[in-house]
């Protein structure tokens, strides 16, 4: 594949960007009526001779190529709002469709491309907004709903206080700071609850408690009354993978305990070691040592990455080569964090290392496009 790609034509990928994004979509919505059900997640095409396509997979390559086409038009500006709109439609299609196939973990990487957008020009109160909410989810899990509810009046009445002077001559001021406020004790107070007790499964709010060190009480999940109800037998989700890997992680020591001599690993205690979580076997043949050396490689690839996208002259090579960075940074975050319990267990794999032929052919791909664009850096692609 990565010859064929080396060997192609630069412009291939300009002229079929938006052609292969509706492919893709195309291949996600098939998933719904041929798909493959595994580990519960229908997302899943069977190929034949034990090969299985995961379209939300290959969607990512097809979504760097769209966004990377739409925000090098010259007729797209990206300060107007309806562009940054059309822009953020793009990457967060597949991701709903990721999410009605079970597969919440490729759908969160489809937010990566908004790291993309902020270099192309995104407003950054965008960012601070989505961070801050983010924030407030966290503080709702750890902190007693009163207690929170407090702060968050305090915080408020202070820049009540702060902007005082700004207040008295304008008015909306004041009822900008109690709309934020009304709407963050309302998510702390209703939104979060609800959502954590009716939407999500009593395994998904588990293991986001889990995540801040906190156990759910699955009693007040709905879905798992209906269980009971309908006499399924319950049982509880609790953080078992996460301490098997801290686990196996910690037994590796600093120099770790050699290759293929890991306890924990080769005693397979570690669930889906060798696809989601296999940071754990790292962790334990090759320690804390070998660890930062691994995350040095992977550190010194974004930077690579990011050195080629700044000398592009196309717009659209220089999207792409960022959404390549992004997609790699995110999937590496966020599997490492996962594995030594600081973010909720999602299947999400680790670039080129997780067993897996979709995963493995798309950040192949992915790369190789990338150094197919470099080449032709000369040219202006639109």
């Amino acid at each position: 594949m990565a010859l064929f790609i080396l060997l192609s034509d630069s412009k291939l990928f300009t002229a079929f960007a938006n052609l292969s994004y509706a492919a893709g979509i195309l291949l996600m919505l098939a998933t719904f009526v041929i798909g493959k059900d595994i580990n519960g997640s229908k997302s899943w095409i069977p190929l034949g001779g034990g090969f299985n396509l995961q379209p939300a997979e290959l969607c990512k390559i097809f979504t760097s190529l769209a966004i990377a086409k739409f925000l090098s038009m010259q007729e797209t500006d990206f300060s107007i709002l309806k562009n940054q709109l059309i822009a953020a439609g793009i990457a967060m299609l597949p991701a709903v469709l990721s999410i009605a196939q079970s597969e919440t973990g490729l759908a969160l990487v489809y937010f990566s491309f908004f790291i993309v957008m902020y270099r192309e020009g995104l407003p950054p109160f965008i960012l601070i907004i989505g961070i801050s909410f983010a924030v407030l989810v966290v503080a709702t899990l750890l902190i007693e709903p009163n207690l929170l509810a407090g702060i968050l009046t305090g915080i408020a009445l202070l820049a009540i206080y702060l902007l005082r002077r700004q207040i008295k001559r304008n008015k909306m001021g004041l009822l900008v700071i109690v709309g934020v406020w009304a709407f963050c004790v309302g998510i702390q107070r209703f939104a979060v609850p609800y959502i954590f007790d009716n939407v999500f499964k009593c395994y998904q709010s588990q293991r986001i408690y889990s995540a801040v060190g906190r156990d759910y009480d699955c009693t007040k999940n709905v879905h798992s009354k209906l269980a009971v109800e309908s006499d399924k037998p319950v049982k509880k989700p609790d953080d078992y993978n996460v301490r098997q890997s801290k686990i196996a992680i910690g037994s590796g020591g600093m120099l770790g305990r050699g290759f293929l001599k890991g306890t924990q690993t080769r005693g397979k205690y570690v669930p889906e070691q060798h696809t989601d979580f296999i940071f754990t076997s790292l962790g334990e043949a090759f320690g804390f040592a070998g660890c930062v050396v691994f995350l040095l490689l992977y550190l010194l690839l974004l930077f690579r990455i990011i050195t080629m996208a700044e000398r592009q002259r196309s717009t659209f090579s220089r999207v792409y080569a960022y959404s390549v960075a992004s997609i790699l940074f995110f999937h590496i975050a966020v599997n490492v964090c996962m594995t030594i319990g600081l973010f909720p267990i999602i299947g999400i794999p680790l670039p080129l290392i997780s067993y897996g032929g979709s995963s493995l052919l798309t950040f192949t791909v992915l790369i190789f496009i990338l150094i197919r664009l470099d080449a032709d850096r000369q040219m202006v692609l639109r």
